[in-house]
């Protein structure tokens, strides 16, 4: 009964009269810029989760979840390496591979590359981009063929399309009299692939296995082995194992590593979005502190006639805190609810801007990929709410302190 009297209380104060509209109003802006705040960080903390797991995704269709190769670029006698991989714990499979840079040329147009000699059939159990191919396929890449797969990209450079000639460039050159010359190898272009990242399609050629050994004057050896695992999260663990277990020369890297400043800058910008929207939904809910204080200055009459009535300090405090309280659930529930409407609706307010201003919001060269994914988390939409339900709590409580204080004699003293 006592708490249905102070809800009472409380709920009637939220009411606007007509000679307190104004500080009704003042509540009304404090909670739609909680509202607008949360959303805001719903929002933004769902795209860069959605970011960051599309990136994800993509880099591991052409970087495979662990590596193991050697300090200097060549490992010998491979094969049982790659085995006693194979039957390590969480490895579902493993594919050699060879790593080199070298030049492309066709027409006239010159582009570096990275050149990456694979076994077809084990290239696709260890990654996806088999199945990324625009035109052509990944098996054209058969030893002695000499044919090349190229990123979208990297093959718009050169300007050439499946059938055409290019011509690689090694930086492993032939000695003659005239001086060192470098090594030139023809090949056939066989398949165009779209991983889609701009990197990889940019800079990503890929040949036979057996071609890069011969090109690359690497005999019967390899760069390394390429490892895939059932779950990708677990590579830095299977990496601290497989440590003490390989040669002295023998070092394995997994694919945070490979892209550890990526993966680092997202994580520090997450963290800097998440504490300033914070902040903004932090002064929204500091605005009901000037609220409440104006309510309680307004109602000092009404507080001094519920205290000669019998009410407590601790009741005059409850009466105040349910106001304003109820105020940061109204604000917080219609923001969650913004937030995730517009989450999830993000693609079409995407294309509806863009069709406005005619031109594209996001470009594939600057930031990978050319839309906003999304990616809503249940744990960041409950860490957001129960912030925001915080900071609207301790809000009330310097205002509802005060307005306990209020003395009815004093207070009444002018009426």
């Amino acid at each position: 009964m006592h708490l249905n009297f102070e809800a009472f209380i409380g709920l009637r104060y939220l009411r606007a009269r007509r000679r307190n509209g104004f500080i009704s109003f003042i509540s009304l802006l404090s909670v739609i810029g909680i509202a607008l705040g949360v959303a805001a960080l719903i929002v933004v903390l769902s795209v860069m989760n959605g970011f960051q797991q599309e990136i994800r995704g993509r880099m591991l269709a052409v970087v495979s979840h662990l590596e193991v190769s050697s300090y200097d670029g060549r490992l010998p006698d491979w094969q049982p390496l790659q085995q006693a991989l194979a039957r390590q714990p969480h490895v579902v499979a493993a594919a050699p591979y060879v790593n080199a840079q070298g030049l492309l040329s066709s027409g006239g147009n010159v582009r570096g590359a990275l050149v990456r000699g694979i076994d077809p059939a084990s290239e696709r159990r260890v990654v996806t981009l088999g199945d990324e191919m625009l035109r052509g396929k990944l098996e054209s890449l058969q030893p002695g063929s000499f044919n090349i797969v190229l990123g979208v990209e990297l093959a718009r450079a050169l300007a050439v399309e499946v059938g055409d000639k290019v011509t690689l460039i090694t930086p492993q050159g032939n000695v003659t009299p005239a001086g060192m010359m470098p090594r030139l190898k023809q090949f056939t272009v066989s398949g165009i692939f779209k991983a889609g990242m701009f990197e990889y399609d940019a800079s990503l050629a890929m040949i036979p296995l057996r071609d890069a050994q011969v090109l690359f004057r690497l005999g019967h050896d390899v760069s390394g082995v390429r490892l895939k695992l059932d779950d990708a999260m677990l590579a830095p663990q299977l990496k601290a194992e497989l440590a003490g277990k390989l040669a002295a020369n023998q070092v394995a890297s997994d694919w945070t590593d490979m892209n550890s400043n990526y993966f680092r800058a997202v994580q520090i910008e997450k963290r800097m979005m998440f504490i300033i929207l914070t902040l903004i939904v932090a002064v929204a809910a500091f605005n009901l502190v000037s609220t409440l204080v104006m309510v309680v200055t307004d109602k000092q009459a009404d507080i001094a006639i519920l205290r000669t009535l019998g009410a407590s300090p601790a009741s005059i405090m409850k009466i105040f805190v349910i106001q304003g309280s109820v105020a940061g659930v109204l604000g917080t529930v219609a923001g969650v609810a913004g937030g995730l409407l517009l989450a999830f609706n993000l693609g079409s307010v995407q294309h509806a801007i863009e069709q406005i201003i005619g031109a594209r919001l996001l470009s594939s060269e600057v930031y990978l990929i050319d839309f906003l994914p999304v990616d809503v988390q249940v744990t960041d939409v409950g860490t957001i709410a129960v912030i925001s339900l915080l900071l609207s709590l301790l809000a009330t409580l310097y205002p509802s302190w005060r307005a306990a204080r209020t003395r009815p004699a004093e207070a009444l003293r002018y009426e």
